[in-house]
């Protein structure tokens, strides 16, 4: 008898052709979305965090958002009309790009980086996730 030879699509032909290549070199966190569920997920992170000044979030998410805020707050330093239309293609809430521009950014006018701590509070009973707030510094 005759084996019969196992059939494959077209798409997993051209990965099996394709060189399989590492991640080197690639900051960019992932977390397991693609770009734009990822992009809007750290925009309501990051409103969240500039609304209430602290979150408590799973550790990747924490790193990748930490980023996006310190840069959102270091860009707010300079109150212009185009600085707030900036601010607002970043931001989905505009009570979070007026507290950028009239609360946060003139608190931090001095300090140049370092506006966000974050604790580690260790790991989340449902799914043992890595739990961490992260918050402004006083």
């Amino acid at each position: 008898m005759r084996r019969r030879q196992k059939r494959t699509s077209e798409s997993q032909r051209k990965l099996a052709r394709l060189p399989h290549s590492m991640r080197h070199r690639k900051k960019k966190v992932v977390l397991d979305r693609a770009s734009a569920p990822r992009r809007a997920m750290l925009q309501n992170l990051a409103a969240s965090l500039i609304l209430y000044e602290h979150i408590t979030t799973t550790d990747g998410k924490a790193r990748a958002v930490r980023p996006v805020v310190e840069r959102i707050i270091t860009k707010g330093k300079t109150n212009s009309l185009a600085i707030r239309r900036q601010l607002l293609a970043v931001l989905p809430v505009e009570g979070a790009v007026r507290k950028v521009l009239e609360v946060l950014s003139p608190r931090y006018q001095q300090r140049q980086g370092g506006y966000l701590r974050m604790v580690k509070l260790g790991a989340r009973s449902g799914d043992n996730a890595r739990v961490t707030r992260i918050e402004f510094v006083a």
